[in-house]
């Protein structure tokens, strides 16, 4: 049975439905293929806002082997580009740096400002002449990639089709409009990288539900137990979970993080944690948030970026960066737990006869959300 005709089997009802086939997890072919029907034809994310915090601050990103740059712009705006000169293919920025001036080809100093534009090109009129009357300057600017950035995540429509961004995710935006606020990343022990040797889509899979934690996170499941969960499941671009039992951390003094402002009392003790589809997850709780981005190396190898971020600036509360490195940790064994899982699902979808595998229809909802999305993704970029 070809791959086509088994998508079918995915998109049937969830007490029905079997999972993604094989092929998704361990075939480059089509790896290759949702690279563009997933990952480029939707709002994907690439990296964060954090890492360009002043104007002319420039990171190099391989999206899938794209090359992109985020670059801040002196509005302090944040613009993606493809980091190739329009000359003759030369990457233009190959690490992170401060552009100073102008955004300079190493190649033949083909120069560009901070919003795209080419502002010059020497000698490319012969010796000493920097124009030519057959080449129009005004149509060879970076090629700028649709870009969005939300909860300091910045997201790319790489095909440049996707809706718009609040568009897309409306429901979730208008749910956590309580955390609408300015958040502060809690400084370099606040990021975590983590290198898993499993396709992206089960590191997403794994983060979505909350059936796995009895045995996989023993000491989270210690107070945060499986009957305190609920799933976050709807059909859209993003599912998930929430505990109504979130624990805040306090040192042997009893202080805490300070919550992020006007927040209900529904989030006293709530938490929540959604996979925004393809490849962002996302948590909120009343005193710190954090974000992933999934960067799919290939088929079978994934890096997590983790960032955690803070209602107050870490430069200027200097007295909670304990609680902020204890939080790090907490988080950094929690996400290390999952490792052995989602390898071990990777290591499983070689099994020749693996078909799948089914749904829980209590616990599976926001798994079974995310494999029917994929396939509908499929199915489109299929359909001529």
């Amino acid at each position: 049975m070809n791959v086509h005709a088994r998508l079918g089997s995915v998109l049937t009802t969830l007490d029905a439905a079997r999972g993604l086939p094989n092929e998704h997890y361990v075939d480059p072919g089509i790896f290759a293929e949702e690279k563009w029907s997933v990952l480029f034809a939707n709002w994907s994310g690439i990296g964060f806002g954090k890492d360009v915090p002043a104007a002319g601050d420039a990171k190099p990103v391989d999206f899938l082997g794209m090359p992109l740059l985020i670059v801040r712009d002196r509005d302090g705006s944040i613009r993606v580009f493809q980091n190739t000169c329009r000359h003759r293919g030369m990457t233009l920025v190959p690490e992170p740096t401060r552009v100073r001036g102008v955004i300079r080809c190493p190649y033949h100093s083909w120069c560009y400002g901070l919003n795209g534009e080419l502002r010059t090109t020497p000698n490319v009129g012969g010796p000493g002449q920097n124009t030519h009357p057959d080449l129009n300057t005004a149509d060879l600017g970076l090629i700028q990639i649709r870009s969005h950035v939300w909860r300091d995540v910045i997201f790319v429509n790489i095909d440049g089709h996707a809706p718009p961004f609040e568009e897309v995710h409306a429901d979730l935006i208008k749910r956590w409009s309580e955390f609408d606020q300015e958040l502060h990343h809690g400084g370099a022990a606040s990021s975590l990288q983590l290198d898993v040797r499993a396709n992206w889509k089960l590191a997403v899979e794994n983060y979505c539900e909350s059936y796995h934690l009895p045995l996989v996170h023993p000491g989270l499941n210690s107070y945060s137990r499986l009957e305190d969960h609920y799933n976050i499941d709807r059909y859209g671009h993003c599912s998930g979970q929430g505990t109504r039992v979130y624990r805040q951390l306090t040192d042997e003094n009893g202080t805490a993080m300070p919550d992020f402002a006007g927040l209900s009392d529904s989030w006293d003790e709530g938490g929540e944690y959604i996979a925004v589809y393809p490849n962002v997850l996302f948590g909120v709780q009343r005193d710190h948030a954090f974000a992933i981005v999934l960067d799919p190396v290939d088929c079978e190898r994934t890096i997590e970026q983790v960032e955690l971020y803070y209602a107050v600036e870490s430069a200027k509360t200097p007295e909670l960066d304990h609680l902020r490195r204890r939080n790090a940790e907490l988080w950094k064994t929690v996400f290390e737990e999952d490792i052995f899982v989602v390898e071990g699902m990777q290591k499983g979808r070689h099994g020749e006869f693996f078909d799948g595998g089914c749904f829980s229809p209590a616990m599976d909802g926001p798994t079974y959300n995310f494999h029917r999305w994929v396939a509908l993704q499929v199915e489109k970029g299929r359909t001529p």
